[in-house]
């Protein structure tokens, strides 16, 4: 799959606002026959359009109060250094996000904890303790303005 076409596009923009909908409804609202549709969308999964389907869960719900950024100032950057904090910060569930920045810094991770002080005894037990990191700079979310986990798709309809 080189391209996508309308159809893809309004698939991939009814899967993003809702993944649990039937083929029956997806079909429907994009306006094919269930069988083209279910085709398109075994395409668009197969091509990597489509990475995967998951619940969006409530962090506050489920006792996560704190959202940390974190950026992480490393002391060298090698290749094997760098491959080792990877891995290491891959292994965290309390980090959700992890990206290399550019400016000050190597990686900015997002981390979630229950309270202040579960964000404070990780960062002293786990992130200060991670390979060939300098420095540790946070700050924490007071609300948020916008989360959203669609992208935007516009661009696309050309």
């Amino acid at each position: 799959m080189e391209s996508i076409d309308k159809f893809d596009l309004a698939i991939l923009q009814e899967l993003q606002t809702d993944g649990r909908l039937t083929n029956a409804e997806l079909a429907q609202r994009v306006g094919l026959s269930a069988a083209p549709c279910w085709r398109r969308v075994r395409a668009l999964e197969d091509a990597g359009f489509i990475k995967g389907y998951r619940a969006e869960i409530d962090r506050h719900k489920i006792g996560l109060g704190v959202l940390a950024f974190v950026r992480v100032d490393t002391e060298r950057v090698t290749h094997e250094a760098t491959r080792k904090l990877e891995d290491a910060i891959r292994k965290m569930p309390e980090v959700v996000a992890c990206h290399y920045i550019s400016g000050t810094g190597t990686f900015e991770l997002q981390v979630v904890a229950q309270d202040l002080n579960g964000f404070s005894a990780f960062a002293r037990q786990n992130l200060m303790n991670l390979p060939n990191v300098k420095d540790l700079h946070t700050s924490f979310s007071l609300g948020e303005v916008k989360a959203n986990s669609a992208l935007p798709l516009g661009h696309l309809a050309k």
